[in-house]
């Protein structure tokens, strides 16, 4: 009890993440710099630097570039006012952003230069609605959402990954930059991301038994 009631007093006296505030550099359409702090939009979605829109019929064309310039026009060297809600699995900080008085993210979904990330927050559903409906921005053409394209890259890098897996021996046997040998099972959350080269040593198991006996043990996640 003694413990515990150590480590809540030593988390109330840690001190929050300041707001970030200043002026913006753009990373891409809904990632930014602001006063040194690196910043995710909370509750939006925009387009990979990378992604391809376009299907079909209709011309490909290079969307996520789109986006990064359009925003970077718009927004680069202007001050941002934001309020800190946490931070994402990439270590930035997730904020809400205001520009002038304007919310950066509910601009930019009514633009049609971002989605609505509705996963995590409903704030900017109407928005979204809105600009599709007027055929704002990106809803003038087809595009795949943002998190969906993410899946199907992370799908098409697990499914090279697995080339030259022998038949029924899924399980990647990978070893660490620190030399610590750990293999991971289909389904864990590193796996389909895992390289496999047989000339570092690195190898395929049948069975997690088998992993084990080997001097290999299980990835944590």
């Amino acid at each position: 009890m003694i413990r515990i009631c150590s480590l809540l007093l030593a988390l109330l006296a840690t001190p929050l993440a300041a707001d970030p505030r200043g002026p913006i550099h753009v990373i891409d359409g809904d990632t930014f710099d602001i006063g040194g702090t690196r910043v995710r939009l909370h509750g939006v979605d925009a387009p990979e630097q990378a992604q391809l829109c376009g299907e079909g019929t209709a011309q490909v064309w290079s969307c996520g570039a789109w986006v990064t310039q359009e925003v970077r026009a718009r927004y680069e060297g202007r001050a941002a006012r934001c309020t800190a809600l946490g931070q994402d699995g990439y270590g930035r900080t997730l904020a809400r952003c205001d520009v002038d008085g304007a919310d950066l993210g509910r601009t930019l979904v009514s633009d049609g230069l971002a989605f609505a990330f509705r996963r995590y927050s409903m704030d900017y559903d109407l928005d979204e609605k809105r600009a599709v409906v007027a055929l704002r921005g990106l809803h003038r053409e087809e595009i795949d959402r943002p998190s969906d394209y993410r899946a199907g890259m992370r799908q098409a890098q697990a499914v090279a990954n697995s080339a030259g897996a022998p038949e029924d021996c899924a399980i990647k046997g990978n070893i660490s930059r620190k030399g610590e040998r750990i293999f991971h099972a289909p389904g864990q959350e590193h796996y389909g991301a895992t390289q496999i080269s047989t000339a570092k040593g690195e190898r395929w198991f049948c069975t997690e038994a088998e992993a084990r006996a080997a001097g290999w043990r299980k990835a944590r996640r």
